[in-house]
């Protein structure tokens, strides 16, 4: 569990880098941004036949889910007016 929230961090303050423009988050969200990025990944992973049951995504589709959950969030923060 520990390192799972270990690796979420890193992986969203590597897509918070490689993705363009402001995104301010605290360590919360970012950690939160890295894991569902993660479980997104799986997810997809999974559903396309990539991935067997039980196995998660590897460090590159986190990131890769991460940058999409980041570009939704971004999307749905910027038109609240926030």
């Amino acid at each position: 569990m520990i390192w799972s929230i270990i690796i979420g961090f890193v992986v969203g303050l590597i897509a918070r880098a490689l993705m363009p423009g402001p995104n301010p988050m605290g360590i919360i969200l970012t950690t939160v941004l890295g894991i569902i990025g993660a479980l997104l990944a799986s997810f997809v992973g999974r559903t396309m036949g990539w991935y067997d049951a039980g196995e998660s995504a590897g460090i590159v589709a986190a990131i890769i889910g991460s940058i999409g959950v980041l570009a939704i969030y971004g999307a749905v923060t910027r038109g609240r007016g926030l």
